[in-house]
């Protein structure tokens, strides 16, 4: 039998969290979009998020995220982008609105989202590598 590598289980957990995190601000883009339309926020919810949640996880995996779930380019661009464009697209084929300023918007507020919370982490762990 051979020995198969596992990966640290604090390297595990920042995994988990940098997935759960932008799963959580996918979420929240939507039931903030929903909110600000005085939709219904919680009965639609799923209907607006599913097409970006299946596009973030085409994004961590294409980016293969999980190798540095933490940098802003190599894998906040990507995962980035991928939600956008996968998300628009699915969106476009389920029936649902694709308008410009929502685009635009859906744009903005993604890569503010997907890659500032990251930026941010990149800046706590320089500091905190200085510091040390």
């Amino acid at each position: 039998m051979t020995d198969v590598p596992t990966m640290p289980r604090s390297q595990t957990r920042m995994i988990v969290l940098a997935l759960l995190l932008d799963i959580v601000l996918v979420v929240g883009f939507a039931a903030l979009g929903r909110a600000s339309h005085d939709s219904d926020i919680f009965g639609g919810l799923w209907l607006t998020a599913w097409p970006f949640l299946i596009s973030l996880g085409i994004g961590w995996l294409v980016t293969m995220a999980w190798r540095a779930p933490l940098a802003p380019v190599r894998t906040g661009l990507g995962v980035w982008a991928a939600t956008v464009i996968g998300g628009m697209l699915l969106r476009a084929a389920s029936g649902q609105g694709t308008a410009l300023p929502f685009i635009i918007v859906a744009t903005t507020t993604m890569l503010l989202l997907l890659v500032g919370w990251r930026l941010i982490a990149a800046l706590i762990v320089r500091l905190r590598a200085r510091r040390d």
